[in-house]
């Protein structure tokens, strides 16, 4: 089953390519752009409610934090960046029920290949506004459990927010092959990462873990749903969780800014908590969308 499919509402979608406003349609980047030529490029995703970015410092902080490490130059300001949605948004007439994807590239080459000193004329800032809901199942997910790994940071560090996703689409392939709706990873020492596109939380008798950062990104909604377990009283923990032991937890769920949280209720076949969203995850749902309904930077 597709987790997401064609909005009629986005078919005239105005895109921004540094600065400028083009139909989807006739949207381009050049042959000579960093993110075609090598994949060199950092993204994010936001979500917009109510007229309200959440979450936007937090999201603008990693995607330079992330062109930082890869020595862009001329990284974009976050109020630059900001005026930017600000501009796609009201061009495309949006307030509630979106995802932006930013892609941020180091730019244009002179000349084809892989040196960024071909790279003089600054990045590329790509603004992709849709209308998109929440793209995973509320009633629930089902994974498998991929061969591919996601690597340590001594070999790619998943911190950097990177375009670079073969890992995880590989691992996506092997879901769509086995029928479910996305794969869950481990990284090479055989402990949880995160699936193929969000990051990964169980729960058992009342305590909620999740993976460490060691092989997946520090991503924004984990953060937010860690803080909320602080804030109510939850037991949480950030720790190695094997196989095994997600498998025969009481309740998983996703987290994620295109899904936020999703109960997983089935692993390699084998049914988890009954095949039912879980009371924790149901509370920390509605804990999730009270503070999405409440918090975020107004932008339009």
């Amino acid at each position: 089953m597709m987790l997401q499919h064609f909005d009629e509402r986005n078919r005239g979608l105005l895109v921004s390519i540094n600065g400028s406003l083009i139909h989807r349609d006739r949207a381009g980047v050049s042959p000579f752009d960093s993110a075609v030529q090598n994949g060199d490029a950092v993204w994010e995703g936001l979500r917009l409610y109510h007229g309200r970015i959440f979450k936007l410092a937090e999201h603008l902080k990693r995607l330079r934090d992330s062109a930082g490490a890869l020595a862009y130059a001329d990284i974009p300001l976050p109020e630059t960046i900001t005026e930017q949605i600000r501009r796609t948004l009201n061009a495309n007439g949006m307030r509630h029920g979106v995802h932006i994807r930013l892609t941020l590239s180091r730019g244009v080459k002179y000349t084809s290949g892989m040196d960024p000193r071909l790279n003089t004329l600054g990045p590329t800032l790509i603004i992709l506004a849709e209308h998109k809901p929440p793209v995973y199942d509320k009633g629930g997910i089902r994974l498998v459990t991929a061969r591919h790994r996601r690597p340590p940071a001594d070999i790619l560090d998943q911190r950097i927010h990177s375009c670079n996703q073969l890992t995880s689409i590989l691992a996506k392939i092997e879901a769509n092959a086995a029928g479910v709706d996305d794969a869950l990873m481990l990284d090479t020492r055989g402990f949880v990462a995160e699936t193929n596109a969000t990051h990964v939380f169980c729960a058992s008798r009342g305590i909620v873990a999740t993976p460490t950062t060691a092989a997946c990104p520090e991503g924004i909604t984990r953060r937010v749903v860690l803080q909320l377990c602080r804030d109510h009283g939850i037991r949480c923990e950030v720790r190695d969780i094997t196989l095994q032991e997600l498998c025969s937890a009481d309740e998983i769920f996703c987290t994620g800014t295109m899904g936020e949280i999703a109960p997983v209720i089935e692993i390699d076949g084998r049914p988890v908590s009954g095949g039912a969203t879980g009371e924790l995850t149901r509370r920390l749902s509605g804990l999730f969308d009270t503070l999405t309904r409440s918090q975020g930077v107004p932008i339009v």
